[in-house]
């Protein structure tokens, strides 16, 4: 059995694991934690993570509500993310759908979301297209 729900500020290490199978850039997870509760929180940024029953966390998503221009008010995840070990059993599906409910209750019109253009996101990609989202633009970048 698994529980989905947010995690609180002082919660945030919890997911740390979870989060490093996506973002494998991060290492140490006071660090992680302290950025997302002091620097991201504040902005906005939420976590929901699928939580199995001794507690640990199998998949997470990092998200926020925001309000654009071009879109109106959307429910932007910035990072979805499930350990190797807990792939294909659903959760991220769930985490999708838990946001999209999420971003209805705010008053969101979209919920969006980036994906790395590379051949190892193929199941990524799969998963946001059998949830219903579509490709809708290009995300350009220049580094500064």
């Amino acid at each position: 059995m698994t529980d989905i729900r947010e995690l609180a500020a002082g919660e945030t290490v919890r997911a740390f694991e979870a989060m490093q199978a996506l973002r494998t850039h991060l290492t140490d997870e006071s660090e992680f934690a302290r950025r997302v509760d002091e620097l991201q929180r504040p902005q906005g940024y939420r976590l929901v993570a699928v939580i199995r029953d001794d507690g640990a966390v199998s998949a997470v998503a990092g998200f926020r509500v925001i309000d654009m221009l071009a879109y109106g008010r959307v429910l932007y995840i910035d990072d979805l993310s499930t350990l190797p070990s807990a792939r294909r059993r659903g959760h991220g599906r769930a985490l999708v759908q838990w946001c999209a409910e999420e971003g209805t209750r705010a008053g969101c019109q979209q919920l969006h979301l980036d994906s790395r253009a590379a051949p190892e996101r193929q199941d990524a990609h799969r998963l946001y297209f059998n949830c219903g989202m579509r490709i809708s633009s290009h995300h350009f970048v220049r580094d500064l």
